[in-house]
């Protein structure tokens, strides 16, 4: 079996700005050969000659709108097609407008063709490469409104709670087969995406937005242990293990034939 390199070229999605182009900059650092995909070819081809300037690495430039078949397609079939590709940092995505409450369905269903539909076939198409080639690594960023969908109007915490689904089962299903994922899931960070969404960073609550840097420089300490769920922002990890140990818990009592006694029906006599 190929192995994969000691280091893989890593295929950045959304590498244009914000989170992306610092994945881009500290992958390059660490040695790593880049593709980078975004719709943006302008901001892409300077990034790249920058890093490749800095740091002596190839950094290719795939343009791509994810949410254009054709273009998916195009992102996927290179995840299939070159061996030195070993690990996908699955960052593009957006944040919807509003709550759902007369929201324009057809923009919602962009949302979930950018947020859902490209992150599982990017990391269906990275998977199917990389498990027979020896090992590799899908990094899908999420949020941590994935957990408090209540204080977030709209679709946006739903697609990223099926992100982190979605990475908890690739782990569950390839981690044995030597396919490492890790779900990074940002608090309030200081990127283009919330100007694309109407909003402004400068109306958060001061203090409580983290930058770039930062959370990507995090983001690479989880990586580095294997964690499965990186929470930067969070400063105490009690409370969110002991969400996962009482839902881990759950599972030995859901199967049983006959409803729990709190459903069933009372006669009166």
């Amino acid at each position: 079996m190929n192995q994969p390199p000691n280091k893989p070229t890593a295929l950045i999605t959304g590498a244009s700005s914000g989170i992306g182009a610092v994945y881009a900059d500290r992958l390059a650092k660490r040695g790593h050969d880049l593709v980078l995909v975004a719709r943006d070819e302008a901001r892409l081809t300077a990034l790249a000659a920058k890093l490749t300037a800095e740091t002596g690495v190839k950094v290719d430039v795939l343009r791509a709108d994810l949410t254009v078949k054709a273009d998916l397609k195009a992102v996927e079939q290179r995840l299939a097609s070159d061996p030195s590709i070993a690990l996908l940092i699955n960052n593009a995505g957006a944040a919807g407008e509003g709550g759902f409450e007369g929201a324009d369905i057809d923009k919602l269903e962009q949302l979930i063709a950018l947020n859902v539909t490209a992150v599982t076939r990017l990391a269906a198409a990275a998977a199917q490469a990389f498990v027979p080639r020896g090992g590799g690594a899908i990094v899908n960023v999420a949020s941590v409104v994935a957990y408090m969908p209540e204080v977030f109007p709209g679709i946006y915490s739903a697609t990223k709670a099926y992100v982190v689904n979605l990475s908890k089962s690739l782990q569950a299903e390839l981690g044995p087969k030597g396919l490492y994922v890790q779900a990074l899931l940002p608090a309030a960070t200081a990127t283009e995406i919330w100007e694309r969404s109407g909003r402004s960073v400068a109306d958060l609550t001061p203090g409580t937005v983290m930058a770039t840097d930062d959370l990507v420089d995090a983001a690479l300490v989880g990586f580095d242990r294997g964690e499965l769920i990186t929470l930067p922002s969070l400063q105490d990890a009690a409370p969110f293990e002991a969400l996962e140990a009482g839902r881990m818990a759950l599972m030995g009592g859901f199967g049983n034939e006959r409803p729990a006694p709190r459903y069933r029906q009372v006669v009166e006599a």
